[in-house]
């Protein structure tokens, strides 16, 4: 810390960037830990105007401190912090009005966008000594050598409207947004691989959630750049060898050998401005839906040859992640053209599935696929889809099984040491994603299709009861149950016939000491309760007391297995509420009320209190206890969900239980005793729940 105040300039500049190297290396503990002492000394460095170089290495190391400082702790440093960062950015202003000088600069505007990113709503107060100069630097910045400052500069002013709202933010927006046009304007007549282009592009997204429909009337200006820049060609070139080192100083060339003394070669520098163009696409398809319907035909057109586009990672997940979007804003034009455009996506999306050699890109692919699946509905895949796609699961459920019996072999090698190890848990880990995609895609068909796709899974059912054998790895066992959960769900009481592979596994992985593995289980015993019918009823019975230890367990409720928890106590109510007649009802019920309420899983907790509503207004004696005596509790619980965010309004758990609270209210000593156990926090998330359900 001391050497940041070094007399020598490069002293203090190589300081600078040490400190950001440690803020990427050891966040968020480094934030954590030493964000007084950090903050103070970057911006004593920044304050200091001998040396500009040493002024951006600085506000390059607060940018990436900021990152990853948690809200709460840069609140602490924050005025002082807005108001040195103004008055650097008032002298950095008149410098470049006077000589040009813009380095420092560059790094100011993305310090003063990162700051405003993380405190959001609480950067209201500086929004007004900050916009003027943020607009000031757009109009000036009008030569060559200041279009990064430029492309900076409108970055920053969308991340400050982004993050003070459109009420602040409104008294500037026709200002910003013609800057916007003038500036697109500009572009139109620049190079393909302008810098200012992805800032722009990126900026115009901010723009468009910031004003949400009010957006709408500059999209016709802002889409037709959006799709030349994302519809642009890369330039590539085969050469010899000898050319490719003459050319080994070009910027924005990279070479790949292919032997025989020739090179392929590829200019990238318009790669990324491509992807950003990609990836906004799907951001207006998404936020936008029906003021984007007229683009979808011209979009989709673009983006389904763009998943074989394997130049650049990022423009494939792009391709993939529009798709659903795109149909979902297809469906607003109709049925008929809805189904044009499916016929279209449908074939290239699955080919891309079997075929995509990247596991990350793969992911999005398998995603997307599963999400289109969920808007088109049952019957969307043909016979001969469906044989594709069963094959291609097929495969990929063999190749994880493949994978990790080469992975054991190589741990059994003489070079096996641990950088192998760590090598060997990296591609685990990206088995076991591709996994959780072929889930993703199998919950996507039950949902829809319900029982009727059960004769093609089965040719899947051999691997699928392979992956919850006990001598699986846990995420093998916990994604297999994942997917019996789902059959379970969606496709009872035919799901009946395959009690026999899973009944054992998921009674004893009850037992696993991996939570993921028991959340797996229990919900699947949930659900079993919930639609499995009558058949299930002596397999719920075996269920509760398995449930009832993991939840009675000394550690249940820390961190790491309060989810797993949480979905035992939602199974027992499920049982309790589904299948009454498997156990005793009155000697449970006291127990699982305790248990209450549940705060991390928002979806098991607000079916809880759904159960807890139908109890009370049947008044249930055993819920309400002797003389009420359990209402505290009860309206203990309801506060308790209403400040974990758990009841929604929108939901009609919500008047349920806001009237429950009413019901309390007509009886004055009684609602003094519920209210009396609670503090204020609670007691204001009541009457909340009161005033808007």
């Amino acid at each position: 810390m001391k050497i940041s105040q070094d007399p020598h300039p490069r002293v203090r500049a190589a300081a600078c960037t040490t400190l950001g190297q440690m803020a990427t290396d050891f966040a968020p503990n480094f934030q954590k830990k030493f964000h007084e002492m950090v903050i103070a000394a970057l911006l004593r460095t920044m304050e200091n105007q001998g040396n500009q170089r040493v002024q951006s290495h600085a506000a390059s190391a607060l940018i990436i401190f900021i990152e990853d400082c948690p809200k709460s702790l840069l609140v602490l440093y924050l005025d002082s912090m807005v108001r040195n960062l103004h008055s650097i950015l008032v002298i950095k202003l008149q410098e470049l009005i006077r000589n040009g000088t813009k380095l420092a600069l560059e790094q100011l505007v993305t310090a003063i966008a990162s700051v405003a990113d993380t405190i959001e709503e609480k950067f209201v107060p500086y929004y007004d000594i900050f916009m003027p100069s943020l607009k000031h630097i757009v109009e000036l910045a009008v030569q060559k050598e200041l279009k990064l400052l430029k492309g900076k500069t409108i970055e920053c002013i969308s991340h400050v409207g982004l993050a003070v709202g459109k009420e602040k933010f409104m008294q500037d927006a026709s200002n910003v947004m013609q800057l916007l046009l003038k500036t697109q304007s500009d572009l139109n007549n620049m190079e393909d691989d302008d810098p200012q282009t992805s800032y722009i592009i990126s900026a115009w997204a901010r723009m468009c959630k910031i004003l949400g429909n009010d957006f709408q009337q500059y999209l016709p200006l802002v889409i037709e750049p959006l799709i030349k820049t994302a519809s642009a060609k890369p330039d590539v070139a085969l050469l010899d060898t000898q050319d490719v080192e003459n050319m080994s100083d070009d910027d924005g060339w990279q070479f790949v050998n292919l032997g025989d003394q020739q090179s392929f070669g590829i200019k990238t520098s318009g790669l990324e401005a491509k992807a950003t163009a990609c990836q906004m696409l799907v951001y207006y398809a998404k936020e936008l839906r029906e003021g984007f319907v007229e683009y979808t035909e011209q979009v989709v057109k673009l983006m389904v040859p763009l998943l074989k586009f394997y130049f650049h990672d990022n423009v494939r997940v792009a391709a993939a992640e529009s798709m659903p979007f795109l149909l979902e804003c297809a469906r607003i034009h109709g049925p008929e053209y809805l189904a044009q455009m499916w016929h279209f996506i449908c074939d290239p999306l699955i080919k891309a599935i079997g075929t995509e050699p990247d596991t990350d890109v793969l992911s999005e692919i398998m995603n997307s696929f599963a999400k289109s699946i969920e808007v088109m509905g049952d019957g969307c895949l043909n016979d001969e889809q469906l044989e594709e796609l069963g094959e291609i699961l097929k495969a990929k459920l063999e190749g994880h099984f493949k994978n990790q019996e080469l992975r054991q072999v190589k741990r059994q090698e003489e070079n096996y040491d641990q950088q192998v190890e760590m090598s060997l848990q990296d591609e685990d880990e990206c088995d076991v994603y591709i996994l959780t995609k072929v889930s993703d895609i199998l919950h996507s068909l039950f949902s829809t299709y319900k029982e009727k796709i059960l004769p093609w899974f089965e040719q899947l059912l051999p691997l699928i009861v392979n992956l919850i054998c006990s001598n699986r790895p846990w995420p093998d066992r916990q994604w297999g149950l994942c997917i019996f959960d789902d059959i379970i769900e969606h496709c009872s009481p035919t799901s009946f016939k395959y009690v026999e592979y899973f009944r054992w596994p998921m009674l004893l992985n009850m037992r696993d000491n991996n939570p993921e593995v028991r959340q797996a289980a229990a919900y699947g015993l949930g659900v079993m309760a919930q639609f499995g019918g009558d058949d299930y009823r002596s397999l719920c019975s075996e269920a509760v007391p398995l449930l009832v230890k993991v939840i009675k367990c000394a550690n249940s409720k820390t961190k790491k297995n309060v989810i797993a928890t949480e979905n035992c106590i939602s199974a027992v109510g499920k049982i309790l509420r589904f299948k009454p007649n498997c156990v005793n009802v009155d000697e449970v019920l006291p127990h699982w009320l305790s248990w209450l309420p549940l705060h991390e899983d928002k979806e098991e907790a607000i079916q809880t209190l759904s159960f807890l509503c139908d109890l009370i207004e049947s008044n249930h004696p055993v819920v309400l206890g002797p003389n009420n005596s359990n209402l505290p509790k009860i309206i203990s619980v309801i506060a308790e969900g209403k400040m974990n965010e758990t009841i929604n309004y929108e939901d009609p758990c919500a008047k349920r239980l806001a009237n429950v609270v009413r019901q309390v209210q007509t009886s004055e000593e009684l609602w003094l005793e519920c209210i009396s156990q609670l503090d204020d926090e609670q007691q204001e998330a009541l009457q909340e729940l009161l005033n808007f359900a």
